[in-house]
This record gives C-alpha cells, structure tokens and sequence, in this order.
C-alpha cells in the first residue's frame, strides 16, 4: 500500500570563491547556491515487495501512463525499517516506471544509509525537526530557584514586589495570501507555500497548483489541484467552474479519470476532507421556498 502527500523541502548552504580568484559580484561566478524549496511526493512504504507496489501503483494511476508527470519522490521506510530487506535499486526503478524520480528516504535504519547513498540519494533522518523541538523545549523551560534558610541573627527580608508580568506578544502576523491574475497552462506549476492561493484566471489542463493554505479560483479550474500541502487537513478547495483532473487535501487525493460529477462540474463548488474522503459539495445557494 502506498499514501502519498506533497511536500518537501530542500535547503541548501552558500558557495563562495575565494576573493584572490574572482569578484564577489553573484552574476560573475560560475554557479550561484541559493536556498530553494521543492515539492516532492512522499511515497510511503507499507510493504518491500516490489509486486506489491508494482500492483498498487498501476491500480492507482489506473494505467494512465503521465499520471505522474516526472516529479520527485521521497521514499518513507519508517513503517518497516529493520523488519525488511528492501531492494533499493529495484524499488527507485519501479517508481521510475510510473514517472516519480526518487531523490531522497525518510526513516531509514542505519544498516539501509550504505545502501541508500550508493545510489545517490539523500537521506532525511527528521534531525531538523528534533532539534527544533529541542530548542523549543530549552526556550520554555523554567528555571529552578534555590533558597538557603537566613541565619537565626539576620532579620527577616524585606519582601519585594513581585515583578510586573511581561507583556504577552503579539501573535505573529498570518501570510498574506498569494495572489495569481494570469493563466496557469500546461505544464506550470504555481506554489503557495505557507499561506492561501488566490487565482482570478483560467487554470488549464495538465497545470498543477499547490498551497499549503486553501485554493481559491475564481475563474475556471483544470489541471491538479493540492491544497494543505504541508499536511493541515482543514485546508480546502474553491473555485467558481470545477473540471480538475485532481485534487488533493493534505496528501489525501482522488482522480477524476471518468470526468468531475456531473452534478456539480462547471458551478461554484467546494471541495475538502472528511475523515479520510474527500467530499465535494456545490456552493450555489439553494432555491428560495415559495
């Protein structure tokens, strides 16, 4: 079984030459490193049998040869890590098969990072995001008091008013929303990372959108369509003429190989997650009772 979800980020450090050599001006050296961010399909692993897989990725694309569209993949391990073989050149073939370009593995045992570098891939061991639970954690600690009883001499302190509480802050301002006023064709793809996508123009068929807020479309929507990228379950999708090919809600997605239900294709929709299912409802009030 295989769940997939979109979101992946890739940073990198800065490169520079030494003065003596070459200036210091970013548009005469030779290569430039800046910080990017990719989205990339995790591929989470419940099994290691590559028939398995093979069989459960061709019922999910349903044949459909461009289903994937050569994206990068992430291989999720941590379910069975430790409890089986995994034949890494076969599995990174397999997903070539069906378009998806492996760069990376998430939760890999120690015993599989030998393995997993021969083929070039990165590894994510979630370091990251410990270490910033860590520093959360260092930040919000109290810091303990002790106290010595005063000699039976010294007269009792003074007491001394407390401290006046340290103003609350101010919550940090949300992201503005990312607004889109052209037509998104095939082949584009638009990313709104950490807030709302807003488009006001056509989004054709074989262009993708993505969001880690909600999705707003004002105009008619084709194409793929992932909100809540980065895995919040209460995003959702909008839009005034739904005809996509796909959408998807915090890395739960559904296909439409047999057309957008007629019932609710070309009018004002929503579409989001319940439970596991994506539900799609119309936005169009209903007619008033006489």
């Amino acid at each position: 079984m295989l769940t997939f979800s979109a979101h992946f980020t890739v940073e990198c450090s800065g490169y520079s030459q030494p003065e003596l050599f070459m200036s210091k001006s970013p548009s005469s050296l030779p290569i430039e490193i800046k910080i990017s961010t990719v989205v990339a399909i995790s591929a989470i692993l419940h099994s290691s049998d590559p028939i398995a897989i093979d069989a459960a990725l061709k019922q999910m694309t349903g044949g459909v040869s461009d289903f994937f569209e050569d994206e990068f993949a992430v291989i999720d391990v941590a379910a069975i890590a430790g409890t089986a073989y995994i034949d890494w050149r076969a599995l990174v073939d397999l997903l070539k098969k069906y378009r998806l370009n492996a760069v990376a593995v998430r939760g890999a045992a120690p015993e599989m990072e030998d393995a997993v570098k021969a083929l070039g891939l990165a590894l994510d061991d979630g370091a990251g995001a410990d270490r910033a639970r860590e520093d959360v954690a260092a930040a919000t600690a109290a810091t303990a008091v002790t106290f010595a009883p005063a000699p039976a001499h010294v007269p009792a302190p003074v007491p001394v008013p407390a401290p006046a509480p340290a103003p609350t802050p101010a919550p940090a301002a949300p992201l503005p929303a990312l607004i889109v006023d052209t037509p998104v064709r095939a082949g584009q793809r638009v990313y709104a990372r950490g807030c709302d996508l807003i488009i006001t123009a056509v989004v054709n068929n074989g262009a993708e959108i993505i969001a880690d807020g909600s999705i707003h479309v004002y105009a008619p929507m084709h194409g793929r369509a992932l909100a809540g990228a980065s895995g919040n379950a209460d995003s959702r999708i909008f839009g005034l003429s739904l005809q996509p090919e796909l959408v998807s809600i915090a890395g739960v997605y559904r296909t439409f190989d047999e057309g957008f239900p007629a019932e609710l294709a070309r009018q004002p929709a929503q579409i989001r997650l319940v439970g596991d299912r994506i539900d799609i409802s119309s936005l169009t009030p209903a007619p008033a009772r006489a």
